[in-house]
């Protein structure tokens, strides 16, 4: 049984949900969002809460119980809250700087990497080795820090590169003589 699945979502006041075939969409103070279920739960919407309920006792239906829910979990908060992810930079000479809608890193290539924010997502630089990434989708915000990670990630030995704020470096010893 799932745990997750059972509980049910609680919609915060100003956020108002629509159901239409296994479309669900939430409306709320930062935008829209929509999320398609598959034929194997059945989704309802109560009075302030949203609940899933699988169809069937398949493995394929219990599975999909506790995603779907917390799909539509990730729904209302991102209208209501949204969602941030914070990379750090380290390494000496290495900085990024936004300029209009592109992020130029300089991250020890003979070139400057320009990596344009894509649309949904807000990009800040509050200082030239902090990357801040906003946005309402959870999944499109981990995806655009992770590939923006992706350009130099941090290395054990000196911890150099690009990390997310709260990441642990396992850190090695080099060489002895």
């Amino acid at each position: 049984m799932s745990r997750i699945g059972k509980k049910p979502v609680p919609l915060p006041s100003g956020v108002s949900a629509s159901l239409s075939g296994r479309t669900i969409e939430v409306k709320g103070p930062k935008g829209t969002l929509s999320f398609t279920a598959t034929d194997d739960v059945t989704i309802t919407i109560g009075d302030g809460e949203i609940t899933v309920t699988p169809r069937g006792t398949s493995k394929r239906a219990r599975q999909q119980w506790g995603m779907t829910r917390t799909q539509i979990e990730n729904l209302v908060k991102g209208v209501t809250e949204g969602f941030r992810k914070e990379l750090e930079i380290n390494g000496i000479g290495y900085r990024a700087q936004l300029q209009g809608n592109v992020l130029k890193l300089q991250l020890g290539y003979s070139h400057d990497v320009e990596f344009k924010v894509p649309e949904g997502v807000q990009i800040t630089v509050p200082k030239n080795t902090e990357i801040v990434v906003e946005g309402i989708d959870k999944q499109l915000v981990g995806q655009v820090a992770a590939n923006i990670r992706e350009w130099r990630k941090p290395e054990p030995y000196k911890g150099k590169g690009i990390k997310y704020k709260d990441e642990y470096i396992f850190r090695k010893e080099g060489k002895k003589k």
